[in-house]
């Protein structure tokens, strides 16, 4: 199978990225096991033993209904912002309990610069987030970037004022007149950035507020990426105005990657629960790490889902390719407790720096290395599951 065309004679890094065999072993069975917020498997991921709070978040009503779902054992520290915690994200010393800090702390604050941005690309708005930081601990995420040495989830206990902000800025944009990229007639809002409102449901019910939220918007559309199988959310009946994007990857990535996550066949096999249960299930093939044997492991999760997914899941499924993106202080934080990422995240000579939407400085894969690899991934697409229409690609 021909794998396009080669990198010139000045870069002899790049030919060994497209060169690699595409040949897949036999897929394996979808592994179940979903969690639910008062089980045991939903306690190894977020079992908080002490809270860094605003006291105007504990004293809010969300902020309340949180801690008396948390153990009366757990120490609280209160604190004048959640955004920079010293003993928390400004602590070096924390690198080595990274995982430990995920499983056991949670930040409450409140979010006082409430705005919706363009975007373009995934969705059209990105929403103010209910939610900064994860309990899971993908070695790639972009939200700790600036945060320093821990990042712990931080829930945003003001979720009136943020619903009322999206809500106004929904009726200000009225229908949707255009097509695009996002939707073909509604309004996409993210409205979970920088977090999984999927974990977030283990703790809280911003996730269950937003979904009911835009049940009822009939111009708009609720949009968040998961790599968690949370089932809980199959009970909140969006109405069809959520769109759920399960983000997949190869397996040997995912293990090497992403940390604490479901694994990726369970968010596979939940596609049609979410599906029946009123969600539009989409896909994010992110991120694309180019590593030997790339094209082949990608190959077979494509097989995978077409082998497994049914056809009202495919009949509406479309998909984001993401490239890695990657940033120097990351890579350093990484190395202090997960050093093996780095050896497949880290790769200059194949890497090149880009200042993103954000303004932060970060590193990609060349435009050469990246055309290739996006150019090529579609391939695999349309040979091992064409129904999956492509809806951005970056």
């Amino acid at each position: 199978m021909s794998t396009g065309p080669g990198p010139g004679p000045t870069e002899p890094g790049q030919q060994t990225l497209f060169e690699w065999s595409d040949t897949v072993p036999e897929a394996a069975e979808p592994t179940p096991g979903p969690a639910f917020r008062d089980s045991p498997e939903a306690r190894r991921m977020l079992d908080v033993r002490e809270v860094y709070a605003e006291p105007a978040a504990l004293d809010s009503p969300r902020g309340q209904q949180i801690m008396s779902r948390l153990s009366p054992d757990v120490r609280v520290t209160e604190v004048e912002g959640h955004w920079r915690i010293p003993s928390l994200h400004g602590n070096d010393g924390n690198i080595g309990r990274w995982v430990r800090i995920k499983t056991e702390t949670l930040v409450l604050g409140v979010k006082h610069t409430l705005a919706t941005r363009p975007n373009g690309r995934s969705a059209d708005w990105i929403a103010p987030g209910a939610s900064n930081g994860c309990a899971m601990a993908c070695a790639y995420c972009y939200v700790p970037r600036r945060k320093g040495f821990a990042n712990p989830i931080t829930l945003f206990t003001n979720i009136e004022a943020i619903v009322a902000h999206v809500q106004r800025h929904v009726r200000t944009q009225g229908p949707k007149t255009e097509p695009n990229q996002c939707d073909p007639h509604a309004w996409v809002y993210d409205i979970g950035e920088n977090g999984d409102c999927s974990v977030d449901a283990l703790v809280s019910d911003n996730t269950a507020d937003l979904v009911a939220a835009f049940r009822s918007m009939p111009t708009a559309k609720a949009s968040f990426a998961t790599k968690f199988v949370n089932p809980d959310l199959l009970a909140l009946d969006p109405r069809g105005r959520t769109r759920v994007r399960f983000s997949v990857m190869p397996a040997d990535d995912a293990r090497l990657l992403d940390i604490r996550t479901s694994p990726v066949a369970e968010r596979i096999a939940a596609a049609a629960d979410f599906l029946d249960a009123g969600y539009e299930v989409h896909f994010n093939l992110s991120p694309v790490v180019l590593r030997p044997g790339w094209q082949r492991d990608w190959a077979e999760l494509l097989i995978h889902l077409d082998d497994v997914l049914p056809a009202r899941v495919k009949e509406q499924a479309a998909a984001e390719i993401i490239m890695l993106t990657h940033n120097e202080g990351l890579h350093e934080v990484n190395l202090g407790w997960h050093p093996k990422a780095e050896e497949v995240l880290w790769q200059p000579d194949a890497q090149e720096t880009k200042r993103s939407q954000n303004g932060a400085l970060n590193v990609r894969y060349s435009q050469d290395i990246k055309r290739q690899a996006l150019a090529r991934l579609q391939q695999l697409v349309e040979a091992h599951a064409p129904w999956l229409r492509i809806r951005y690609a970056f």
